[in-house]
């Protein structure tokens, strides 16, 4: 009987250290892998959802209740064009859709700018924004307003 015992206790050991090494390596890989984003990380068309509050706007209640909805096309080289209908103070600003266009910027560490030129606004609208799920949504709030957007990559 004293043999079979030292069978094991010899298998046993090595496989303790393959297990330990396994695991070594596991835990190695599950580090983040440094992200590397760019223009072309967000190439093609998003369906997004805005919605918040727009501040301190002439003629409007000081939190006026801000709603949007729209396509957005990435052209993978800084330029954006989208389709919008929006609702400002519990009013649409037009009674279909709205044609605007923009340019954005993607760093490499997944953040990034736009600007967008709608007719909704006097003003261009300053988004900042972060890259998430490998591209599949943009994440971004609306300068100097409590507007938040959702972008979705459309597949």
């Amino acid at each position: 009987m004293r043999k079979p015992i030292s069978i094991l206790t010899r298998m046993a050991t090595p496989v303790t250290v393959v297990c330990g090494l396994l695991a070594v390596c596991t835990c190695a890989s599950a580090e983040p892998e440094e992200r590397h984003c760019s223009n072309g990380t967000i190439a093609g068309d998003y369906g997004w959802a805005a919605e918040g509050e727009l501040i301190d706007l002439p003629g409007l209640p000081s939190e006026a209740p801000f709603r949007s909805v729209g396509a957005a096309h990435f052209d993978g080289r800084g330029s954006l064009t989208w389709e919008e209908h929006t609702v400002l103070n519990g009013m649409p600003l037009n009674s279909g859709w709205a044609q605007a266009n923009g340019t954005y910027k993607v760093n490499s560490n997944c953040t990034g700018t736009a600007v967008v030129n709608t007719p909704n606004s006097r003003v261009p609208l300053n988004l900042f924004f972060v890259v998430a799920r490998e591209g599949r949504e943009i994440r971004s709030v609306l300068d100097s307003n409590a507007v938040s957007t959702l972008f979705i990559k459309i597949e």
